[in-house]
């Protein structure tokens, strides 16, 4: 298993929140003697301020809007744990174990840079949850997303403490019966240290990391689908030509068009054998597929920007001759925000794509002699037996939603908390959003898988293509999916099979072009 170590100067990437996700790789805290100074200065300067009386927010104040509240210092150590009491509110279904897993790397990564004031042994136990796999049950709803997660991320606060359940070997346990298994003394966590795990992005953007992942592997697989629909069409391979997409080169668009091209390449001379030029859903599907591979590297840059960002609040500045504490709005998530509604409305193009290449199959008036519904049935029975009818409609309907989906939640700011709160960022909404636009769009797309599978079959069998018009690639994807997909002759229920489909794109376990 990899090991990923980070520190003040190390930090991760969204492909490590990927193995660390699915347990392929472990994340472990550098022991350098300065990493671990400069993190242990910063909670030292806090205490010797306290000493000193000084008036710092959230550990000295209330929280918030109350911040012209001040803390008498024999209550100051009660304080965090009243922030991470009174934010236990959340609602709406738990964060995956693999959402899970990102979320504490996001939030250690964050700490990690020496801003917060906490003791390095909070980082260590942190470190411990993901080392020992005991996950905070995190509610996904609650959040505004400024000032950062503070109600999802009180979970993992509440943790320590030995407080509220967790994920543990498969089952959900309070935690502190899970800690005493492994003889772990509960962390009290000190002046400051809530607030520093608390007040960030990191919910947000461990649900975006993942769903930029998912958004990666799609833009091959929806190229994939496209060339085996345009085989199957006897469509124009020239819509892909190299020079053709030299004359508009986004780069996105252009790698795009060159692997539906690749796809290509041995079909048989005479196509097209119907139409000079396809219809825009195969024709023009490297300018809507293109869109998202072009922006995919800046939103990497985003995520992986949030991810190594100190994002709570206030920071301690230890960069000068003399400390500073600083006051400021890190833990705003307008960028994850950003990313997270641009995403659901890129991926929700792919699915309008592919739900327009499944009805022009399935349609005998469009799709160039394919039976009707692609039904393999043949003989007297045939007028009996309805294909993928009611296939191409579910994935409409999962169409619909998606795209109904992509209204940006960001310009959704509601004023909260006394009007403290009075621009927030609604990212965390935008983040869970994503996913769903994401899950709907595999099923399209598992849908699509079918479909092409089935078109594919049905032209080998009546000659008019041969395995030599395949390439290797794609004869190496048809024969990974060709035991989970049954050729249609006869009605059948196709849920399992539609299920199966998509959890394995949801892993990225199905041959591309070398997607990951």
């Amino acid at each position: 298993m990899k090991t990923i170590q980070i520190d003040h100067q190390n930090g991760l990437t969204v492909e490590h929140l990927g193995l660390i996700a699915k347990k392929e790789a472990t994340l472990t805290l550098s022991r350098d003697h300065n990493f671990q100074t400069l993190i242990q200065k910063g909670a030292d300067y806090l205490k010797n301020e306290l000493h000193n009386e000084g008036y710092i927010y959230g550990v000295t104040t209330g929280y918030g809007d109350n911040v012209t509240r001040s803390v008498p210092l024999e209550y100051v150590y009660d304080l965090p744990k009243h922030l991470m009491r009174f934010h236990g509110c959340g609602m709406g279904t738990f964060l995956t174990p693999e959402q899970t897993r990102c979320v504490l790397a996001v939030r250690l990564a964050s700490l990690c840079k020496g801003f917060s004031g906490v003791n390095f042994e909070l980082l260590t136990r942190l470190e411990q949850l993901l080392t020992l796999d005991i996950l905070p049950m995190i509610p996904s709803e609650g959040s505004v997303g400024a000032s950062g997660d503070l109600t999802p991320l009180s979970y993992i606060a509440a943790v320590l403490y030995g407080e509220r359940t967790v994920w543990h070997k498969d089952q959900i346990r309070p935690s502190i019966d899970v800690l005493n298994e492994y003889n772990i003394t509960p962390y009290t966590l000190q002046p400051k240290e809530a607030l520093a795990i608390m007040n960030g992005t990191a919910v947000m953007t461990a649900i975006v990391a993942e769903a930029y992942l998912r958004a990666e592997y799609l833009v091959e697989l929806s190229s994939r689908l496209t060339a085996l629909t345009c085989i199957v069409l006897e469509g124009n391979p020239v819509h892909f030509d190299a020079v053709l997409f030299s004359a508009k080169p986004h780069k996105g668009q252009e790698n795009v068009a060159s692997l539906i091209r690749a796809d290509l390449i041995n079909v048989p001379d005479h196509f097209p054998t119907h139409r000079l030029q396809d219809r825009y859903s195969t024709r023009c599907a490297p300018h809507v597929i293109g869109v998202l591979a072009d922006f995919l590297p800046k939103f990497k840059e985003i995520i992986e920007t949030e991810i190594n960002s100190a994002c709570d609040n206030p920071l301690i500045d230890l960069t000068g001759d003399v400390p500073r504490i600083l006051s400021g709005g890190h833990f705003y998530g307008g960028h994850i925000a950003f990313v997270a509604d641009s995403l659901k409305n890129l991926v929700a193009n792919i699915a309008d794509l592919l739900d327009r290449q499944l009805a022009t199959l399935v349609d005998p008036k469009m799709n160039h002699g394919l039976p009707a519904n692609i039904s393999g049935s043949t003989g007297p029975q045939a007028v009996i037996n309805h294909g993928l009818k009611a296939v191409q409609i579910a994935a409409s309907s999962w169409t619909a939603e998606a795209l109904k989906n992509t209204m940006p939640a960001s310009v959704f700011s509601r004023s909260t908390e006394s009007h403290n709160q009075d621009k927030v960022s609604m990212g965390t909404i935008a983040a869970r959003d994503s996913i769903r636009v994401l899950e709907l769009t595999e099923q399209v797309c598992a849908a699509q898988m079918i479909a092409t599978l089935q078109a594919i079959r049905i032209r080998l069998d009546s000659g008019n293509i041969t395995k030599n018009n395949l390439t290797k690639n794609t004869l190496h994807y048809i024969e990974a999916i060709h035991d989970i997909i049954p050729y249609i002759t006869d009605d059948q229920p196709l849920d399992d099979t539609l299920r199966t489909l998509v959890e394995l794109i949801k892993l990225r376990k199905f041959p591309l072009y070398g997607a990951k």
